[in-house]
């Protein structure tokens, strides 16, 4: 947890990866608000009350040690980020909407995020074990977190064409610091790896599974377009696992606790990955449905 990696090398990844998101902001997507108050209210609904509700759930169920528990929690109260905009773009989901979505949750999560993370501590933790917020540390990391995006945005607006040339240079290295993260995050806790793998990667796996299908089908149900779902789906089952190893490691000093969310930035990928596949086919398999009832009809 003292390594350079983790105490230089967590907030100069979560800078440039927030950086990165405020390059693909303007100010109209926060206004973009009002023209779709209905999908950005039910994805937020999804976001900051069922997500949380269901890894409290899974917490319980799988009976986990009450530092892991919480390290969930803050990770089910983490928002979405640029890579969940990445994978909407891949599979055809409303990326506008992904854009409006990440960066309204990414303002509530500074009142949500401690929120939450304050409650799980006092309903997991003991309280003889001497764990609890450090709020000027928590102050240092929303500054990590708004500062870069205000810079990103001021970019952009001085020159778009050069924020868009940026784009994929800073998708990468965000890419190369997240990976770097999650292995100091995990080699911080070397010694208890093995234990943590077998307790969380069944979980945090179930989790993605459930956050992703969670996000998509809800908003269907709820009569929201297949590209706005898909959108929904990435942006509530991709989470900033960065901004949640943060919260764990600078902001409460407990490297146990960042265990669930680098055990989840790693399945996340190849598990979005495969959903977006299966949401695509669905939606051909229903296109190609209803396209062969209407020829019936004709006929």
């Amino acid at each position: 947890m003292d390594s350079a990696l983790i105490s230089v090398g967590l907030p100069i990844a979560l800078a440039v990866i927030m950086f990165g998101l405020g390059l693909s902001l303007t100010p109209g997507d926060f206004r973009r608000v009002a023209q779709s108050p209905r999908a950005v209210a039910i994805a937020l609904v999804c976001q900051l009350v069922i997500l949380p509700l269901v890894a409290f759930g899974l917490v319980k169920l799988f009976d986990l040690p009450p530092l892991l528990a919480v390290g969930f929690v803050i990770l089910a109260a983490s928002p979405g980020g640029t890579t969940a905009n990445l994978y909407s773009h891949l599979f055809r989901g409303d990326v506008a909407l992904n854009i409006t979505l990440t960066a309204i949750n990414s303002v509530i999560a500074i009142v949500t995020l401690p929120l939450l993370t304050g409650w799980a501590i006092a309903h997991f933790v003991d309280e003889s074990t001497q764990i609890g917020l450090q709020f000027d540390k928590l102050l240092q990391v929303f500054a990590i977190v708004l500062i870069p995006v205000l810079a990103g945005m001021l970019v952009r607006h001085r020159s778009a064409a050069f924020a868009d040339r940026m784009d994929r240079p800073v998708r990468t290295a965000s890419a190369i610091l997240l990976i770097a993260v999650v292995v100091g995050a995990m080699f911080s806790e070397r010694d208890n790896i093995t234990t943590y793998l077998v307790q969380v990667g069944v979980v945090a796996a179930i989790f993605c599974l459930i956050s992703l299908t969670v996000g998509y089908l809800i908003p269907r149900r709820l009569g929201l377009t297949e590209d706005q779902a898909v959108a929904c789906g990435f942006e509530i089952g991709i989470h900033n696992s960065t901004l949640a190893i943060a919260m764990a490691i600078t902001v409460i000093g407990n490297a146990e606790m960042s265990v669930p969310s680098a055990v989840y930035g790693v399945l996340m990928f190849p598990i979005a990955a495969v959903f977006g596949i299966a949401v695509r086919n669905r939606a051909v398999l229903s296109s190609s449905d209803r396209s062969k009832s209407a020829s019936q009809r004709g006929r």
